[in-house]
């Protein structure tokens, strides 16, 4: 949970996901299908056109359509880059299937990606580039490698893979949410079976077992909560851990609790355990990662199962709705 949410963190999170140092001005051969022949539009200096946010970018392939505006959501191939380090690929996560995500309006008043998107259509191939001290400078991981103040560059590619409306897009994702939901209804049901495992269901769909009640109140909206954790497939191959060396993070994990911190079935499920309480969690796939594989580790529409220990809550004074 800790390692793959950085991961996701830093580049969905962050940027909104993509990114080499571009020193030539020509395509160079081993991009991995991220840059077909250059395109320039509008004023340039060396091939990279300046937006009106102060980042760069640059055009390699000019699809013809409509851009996308604040809504709208695109699906794309990306990938995080400085100089010649690779941060980030969507093409080796994910089971090399791109992403999907909502043009939201600018959080940045400078360098923000989502002014970018709305510069591109479907079948369009890009880079952008802003200062790696501003990409620091915001939270993201500095390696040993990355010299602050010396004109390093954050380059992020994008390959729009598809473009749809905004209302289409929720139609689509709602007709898919459902019909997976079904699908993991029947899977975990025989499961269940086939493992002799009486196990709760929630009006959300997630399904769970109480191993030991604790003691005092639940967690309300906001409060912080310290758990012991370890999940696997319902496959049973283990993924994560904090209380296994094995996964390097033996120390307690700690979030606040509907927050959008942790996936929605964690939310769900750890909401109805009190302090000292021990429960398995069965989520099914549109409540974990549903098409968003984290990693290799994790299948596409994997249905997750988590056996959680909550160690403590901490009440916030202000509950959050």
């Amino acid at each position: 949970m800790n390692s793959m949410k950085k991961i996701v963190l830093f580049s969905l999170g962050l940027f909104a996901v993509v990114g080499d140092s571009y020193a030539q001005d020509k395509p160079d051969p081993n991009r991995q299908g991220f840059l077909a022949n250059p395109v320039t539009t509008g004023e340039t200096v060396n091939g990279w056109t300046e937006i009106s946010n102060g980042m760069l970018y640059r055009i390699w392939n000019d699809a013809t359509g409509k851009t996308p505006t604040i809504g709208d959501f695109i699906t794309i191939h990306t990938r995080a880059r400085v100089g010649d380090s690779i941060l980030f690929s969507s093409r080796m996560v994910n089971n090399n299937e791109p992403f999907e995500i909502q043009i939201r309006p600018s959080q940045f008043p400078t360098f923000d990606l989502m002014d970018g998107f709305q510069l591109l259509t479907e079948g369009d191939s890009a880079t952008f580039r802003m200062p790696l001290d501003t990409v620091l400078g915001r939270g993201a991981p500095e390696l040993p490698w990355m010299k602050k103040g010396t004109g390093m560059w954050f380059d992020q590619d994008v390959v729009v893979v598809k473009q749809k409306k905004q209302a289409d897009a929720f139609k689509e994702k709602a007709a898919k949410g459902k019909a997976q939901m079904e699908s993991d209804e029947k899977t975990l049901k025989s499961y269940f079976a086939k493992n002799k495992i009486n196990a709760s269901r929630h009006m959300t769909g997630l399904y769970y077992k109480m191993n030991k009640v604790g003691t005092g109140d639940t967690a309300r909206a906001g409060d912080s909560v310290v758990v012991n954790y370890t999940g696997k497939t319902i496959e049973g191959k283990t993924f994560d851990s904090n209380v296994d060396s094995n996964f390097h993070h033996v120390m307690p994990f700690s979030f606040k609790l509907a927050q959008g911190q942790v996936i929605p079935g964690w939310d769900i499920g750890v909401g109805l355990m009190k302090k000292g309480s021990k429960a398995t969690l069965y989520i099914p796939s549109p409540m974990a990662y549903g098409e968003r594989s984290p990693g290799p580790e994790i299948p596409k529409n994997g249905i997750l199962i988590f056996d959680v220990e909550v160690l403590n809550i901490y009440k916030t004074a202000t509950p959050n709705k």
